[in-house]
């Protein structure tokens, strides 16, 4: 999907005349006014803070690094007639051109990104199975999975600036028209496995205009219209190469980009690159729930662990499965999800006024999809903008703009936006009127009072989040404060917290 992208800041730019000529025999053609010109630009995903991604709760459980595998700091570069062989002994469908741009894109990545490389190794043993699977099923090269790594860098819940989510980066129009479920509980585009089908009938779609693969990818990065403009000013010509000068910038690096995936993620070795290992559970089952459970009463009751289970349902935008709505799925270790299957009741009844306080199905009764339409207010929080707002609520930013009469998509901190969302058939009970609330003669009752508590002295105390806390476990250090309290009273858009976090609890 098209993106806006970081600029290439030197790294995959086009080499010298000296540089070309180097080697001139091992280069595949490519047409010598385009070598001379900037490549383009680079995906957000090789901007990736690693330092970040591996404190996100999708993939702290990192453990050490494989015992027998030389890794260092220190890059080895080959002749270019190594690449070139390397390149040509790969099993694959698409053909692998490798000239001046692809080797500036391998560097980069073996290069710059060394760490970025070692984290999608290790996500690779977890995410390429299942996306090898539906690509076989369709009958597409399997090598397309490396478009993923250009994508996202195997993030499942990657958000670029313009609101392009999940593995494999759809925005939102495109997500919904593939039949992805986007509203403010789920996210399908985060779902690998519904992600990977959308993405895979969009090739079959796209490989039906183009028959051939390199357009293919080129148009997933910036549309058919894109791709069809550049073959019309290049005078009919229908290979990526040919077209090169004439297609947007940040096309231009993708091919490039999915060629150096490619070749790093199979020669990571020769580069003295090492796979980083993960907990993530290769054995796991799915079980449909039916009722509105929280990620949290299923980790508590059944002893799983939090950040696995998120892990692995990342769909989830707040951690609520809403399975009164729509039967929904919940993937699980295999030995979990027997013991969800004679624990469900109990799942469900647990502290749920806890977790799904001022949660309520919607009752209307009625299966339509407009049924579920809700008018909500947001109040713009500092360092939110109109694409991470639309994002949240499973929107369009443009409708965004138009219910509120914005000009751009910048939106001032403090400023309340009318929303008109989709709640995914769970919605926010109504807060509680001044005249249905107990006269003050009236002593509440104390699981009242542990249930709303005040902070009437409008006092705070900070609390540094530490690795494995969640909002319940934090609520249950301070008697008459709840989990949903501290989100509020933090402006969280949902329940995520990160080690080292600071959150500002009431003094009740």
């Amino acid at each position: 999907m098209r993106r806006y992208l970081l600029a290439l800041s030197g790294i995959c730019l086009s080499l010298s005349v000296a540089f070309a000529q180097k080697e001139t025999n091992t280069y595949e053609t490519m047409p010598t006014d385009s070598i001379s010109e900037e490549v383009g630009l680079i995906p957000e995903s090789l901007d990736a803070n690693v330092d970040s991604l591996l404190n996100t709760w999708h993939i702290q459980y990192f453990t050490k690094k494989d015992d027998f595998c030389e890794d260092s700091e220190f890059n080895v570069s080959f002749a270019d007639s190594v690449y070139v062989d390397r390149l040509k002994r790969l099993p694959r469908i698409i053909p692998m051109t490798y000239n001046p741009v692809v080797r500036n894109c391998i560097e980069l990545y073996a290069g710059r990104r060394r760490g970025l490389v070692r984290y999608m190794l290790g996500m690779a043993d977890f995410y390429f199975p299942l996306i090898e699977q539906k690509l076989d099923a369709y009958g597409l090269p399997l090598e397309l999975k490396y478009l993923a790594v250009v994508e996202s860098a195997l993030n499942p819940i990657a958000l670029s600036r313009v609101g392009a989510c999940g593995l494999w980066q759809f925005m939102l129009p495109t997500g919904k028209s593939y039949g992805l479920e986007i509203n403010s509980l789920v996210d399908e585009r985060r779902d690998p496995v519904k992600a990977t089908d959308a993405a895979c009938r969009y090739f079959k779609d796209m490989y039906a205009i183009y028959g051939d693969w390199n357009l293919v990818i080129a148009s997933y990065n910036c549309g058919p219209g894109n791709v069809n403009k550049a073959i019309r000013r290049s005078g009919g010509k229908r290979d990526f190469w040919a077209i090169f000068p004439y297609l947007p910038k940040e096309t231009r690096s993708y091919v490039p980009l999915f060629i150096a995936a490619n070749y790093i993620m199979n020669y990571s070795c020769d580069h003295n690159l090492c796979a980083i290992e993960t907990s993530l559970p290769l054995a796991t089952d799915t079980v449909m729930v039916n009722n509105t459970i929280h990620l949290q009463q299923v980790s508590d009751v059944l002893g799983a662990d939090i950040g696995q289970l998120k892990a692995l349902n990342p769909q989830y935008k707040r951690d609520i499965i809403p399975g009164s709505s729509t039967p929904s799925v919940l993937k699980l270790t295999a030995a979990h999800a027997y013991a969800f299957v004679t624990m469900e009741d109990s799942i469900r009844k647990y502290k749920a006024e806890e977790f799904l306080a001022n949660l309520i199905p919607d009752a209307s009764g009625n299966d339509s999809k407009s049924d579920t339409k809700e008018r909500i207010t947001h109040v713009v929080k500092r360092g939110e903008n109109l694409y991470t707002i639309s994002n949240l609520y499973g929107v369009a930013s443009r409708d965004v703009r138009k219910w509120n009469k914005l000009k751009s998509s910048k939106v001032a901190s403090g400023r309340r936006l009318v929303l008109y969302i989709d709640n995914g058939g769970v919605r926010l009970a109504d807060k509680p009127s001044a005249s249905s609330e107990k006269p003050a003669s009236e002593p509440a009752s104390k699981s009242t009072a542990a249930k709303t508590p005040v902070a009437a002295s409008g006092d705070y105390i900070s609390y540094k989040v530490k690795s494995g806390d969640s909002l319940y476990t934090i609520s249950k250090k301070y008697p008459g404060v709840t989990a949903q309290v501290i989100q509020e009273t933090n402006g969280l858009p949902n329940s995520d917290i990160r080690p080292g976090q600071v959150l500002k609890i009431p003094v009740v």
